[in-house]
């Protein structure tokens, strides 16, 4: 059984306007792995929001940013001012 590449919180809310920060641990991430983040709107296929190799990526489609930590097993989403549109299912994943 393969073990999970990648750890989050189950959920976390904000109030509309109030900046979140969604962190996600990846504790086997490899060289050659992207780090990426997508989003699921309800009753939406899930969107590709970034992938990314670098420490600090800026999101304009979303008002938000992504940080990495320098040793690439965490990474944080933030969303500055988050609407009612962004309301969503956020995630992360390792990819080639």
């Amino acid at each position: 059984v393969a073990s999970p590449q990648v750890y989050q919180k189950p959920a976390l809310e904000t109030m509309e306007g109030t900046s979140i920060s969604i962190k996600c641990t990846h504790p086997k991430i490899e060289s050659t792995d992207f780090i990426q983040w997508y989003r699921q709107l309800p009753g939406r296929e899930p969107e590709l929001l970034v992938s990314t190799l670098k420490e600090f990526e800026e999101l304009p489609a979303i008002a938000g940013q992504l940080s990495v930590s320098p040793d690439g097993r965490s990474s944080w989403l933030w969303l500055g001012r988050p609407g009612r549109g962004d309301a969503a299912v956020y995630y992360c994943a390792l990819g080639p």
